[in-house]
């Protein structure tokens, strides 16, 4: 299996900047996706951001200029660079991988990380 653990989350007030980590570990040959997941009370999961093995990153409209992922594929490690943030930002983030492994692509999640937006 594969375990994400994500860290980063916290309080910031609107206009301010949070950094979000996620790191894989568990059994696996490859990562081939990492991404970004938010749910807010009330309200499904939907993806933020997530950086493929080959190709450029792809995010949700609502964070295209404000937020960036990037990968550090040494460390099976993705980072969510927050920025302007807003209160409808508010939301658990989930960190999600496809990984490679014996029986194939799966998909992979972690517990989470609260990000609040003050006002």
């Amino acid at each position: 299996q594969v375990q994400l653990v994500e860290s980063g989350g916290g309080l910031v007030q609107a206009g301010g900047s949070l950094k979000l980590s996620c790191a894989a570990s568990g059994n696996f040959f490859v990562i081939n996706a990492m991404g970004w997941y938010r749910q807010a009370p009330g309200k499904q999961r939907e993806l933020v951001a997530i950086a493929t093995t080959g190709s450029n990153p792809n995010y949700a409209e609502f964070v295209k200029g404000r937020f960036t992922i990037s990968r550090d594929n040494a460390r099976n490690t993705v980072y969510l660079q927050m920025s302007s943030l807003m209160p409808e930002d508010t939301a658990a983030y989930y960190c999600n991988a496809r990984a490679l492994t014996y029986r194939g692509a799966s998909d992979y999640w972690g517990q989470g990380t609260q990000v609040t937006v003050s006002s």
